[in-house]
């Protein structure tokens, strides 16, 4: 049967739906040896050979659904030209290839999800679904009432404004207050951006909730995988089979010099 080739990729789980469509317009994929880069294109993953970057589409049976506390000086690529470390680096006893429902920046931490199902992972990124996620940021210096209402209303980003955020202040101190602030959208380096525009400087960026999500007791590095109540909650209740690996260990792995690409990877003891 033929499917869009964006969705095959994204199903072998090489990356999202959207990034595997920069994948055909820059000439990285090929069906059957022709290079493809029409967005629109099909293919039969049962008869034709599909490849990116000269590697041949695997498809896994198994579906993942991971959630981890990504550490500060991770990046949030499937690559990266510099050498940085990848998130990926630190799910070491992951057989399968998955790739992250969205992204973080380098330098902020937190929740993030990692999976190889495709349909799932396009399902919370559309913006329609209006997702919340909240965030956690500890400012330089005393947040003013009139910058949280700011904050709240929306301010412009790139010529266009935010969407209303639930932002409350959530502890004071001498030096630096901290925020919480919840959205929905997913625009480029949101929260830095909504800060820089009412004049607060971010020192520290973190990501506690995503949808029905919390990042709870796990520790920078570690991640769990989710149950399957999870994956239904979170992503809708499409008909679509949900096949989750019953093995629900806190997996760790101890962050060390960002520029490093090799991370220990221990178990925890204890169960999420």
């Amino acid at each position: 049967m033929q499917e869009r080739l964006q969705k095959l990729i994204s199903q072998a789980g090489i990356t999202s739906r959207r990034a595997a469509e920069n994948l055909i317009l820059e000439g990285r994929v090929t069906v059957n040896n022709v290079v493809v880069t029409e967005l629109g294109s099909k293919a039969d993953p049962a008869g034709d050979r599909i490849c990116v970057d000269g590697k041949p589409l695997q498809f896994s049976a198994k579906r993942l659904y991971i959630l981890l506390n990504k550490p500060v000086g991770y990046m949030t690529t499937m690559d990266d030209p510099e050498g940085r470390s990848l998130v990926t680096d630190l799910l070491k006893e992951v057989s399968e290839r998955v790739y992250p429902v969205g992204r973080l920046d380098y330098n902020t931490e937190g929740l993030l999800l990692l999976t190889n199902d495709g349909d799932w992972a396009n399902r919370l990124m559309h913006p329609r679904h209006e997702i919340d996620k909240e965030y956690h940021i500890r400012v330089r210096g005393k947040v003013h009432k009139s910058q949280i209402e700011q904050l709240r209303a929306g301010v412009l980003i790139d010529d266009r404004k935010t969407a209303p955020a639930t932002v409350s202040l959530i502890k004071e101190g001498e030096q630096n207050d901290w925020l919480a602030i919840t959205i929905h959208e997913g625009r480029n380096r949101q929260i830095r951006r909504m800060c820089e525009a009412v004049s607060l400087s971010v020192v520290r960026l973190k990501r506690v909730r995503y949808g029905t999500l919390s990042i709870g007791t796990l520790k920078p590095g570690e991640y769990r995988l989710l149950s399957e109540t999870e994956v239904r909650q979170l992503g809708g209740t499409e008909p679509k089979p949900v096949q989750v690996v019953k093995s629900a260990a806190k997996q760790t792995a101890k962050p060390q010099d960002a520029g490093r690409r090799v991370h220990k990877v221990q178990r925890d003891a204890k169960k999420p």
